[in-house]
This record gives structure tokens, C-alpha cells and sequence, in this order.
């Protein structure tokens, strides 16, 4: 167990700023995806999301006026 640790341990004091930044964006990325995930796969949200299923499929109808 302790030399799987020392595979996945961080040298917190070597880390640069860019190391960090990258474990930062990980971790947010992370929690993003499974925040988005919670709402697409809970039940109470099936309505809404079926609802918006075919937006990008449907005519748009708005007047734009004769642009010539």
C-alpha cells in the first residue's frame, strides 16, 4: 500500500504555479462534470430536458425584416 502511495503522493513543496493550476482546473472540471451530470441524470429534470430536445432542429420564425 505505501508504494502505491509513493506513485500517486504530490511533492506539495516542488509544485510550481502551473502545477497547481493544472490540479485546480482538474479538480473544478471534475466537480463541473459531475454537477452536470447530477442534473441531467436526476428524474425531476426529464421534463425540461425533454422539452429542449429538438431546439436546435425547430425553424426560426422571427421577422428579420427585408435585408437586401
Amino acid at each position: 500500500m505505501t508504494k502505491l502511495l509513493g506513485y500517486l503522493g504530490m511533492d506539495v513543496n516542488a509544485m510550481t504555479l502551473n502545477d497547481w493550476q493544472g490540479v485546480i482546473l482538474t479538480l473544478l472540471a471534475a466537480a463541473a462534470m459531475i454537477f452536470i451530470y447530477f442534473l441531467v441524470f436526476n428524474p425531476k429534470n426529464k421534463d425540461v430536458l425533454e422539452n429542449q430536445r429538438n431546439v436546435l432542429f425547430e425553424d426560426d420564425h422571427t421577422d428579420m425584416g427585408d435585408k437586401k
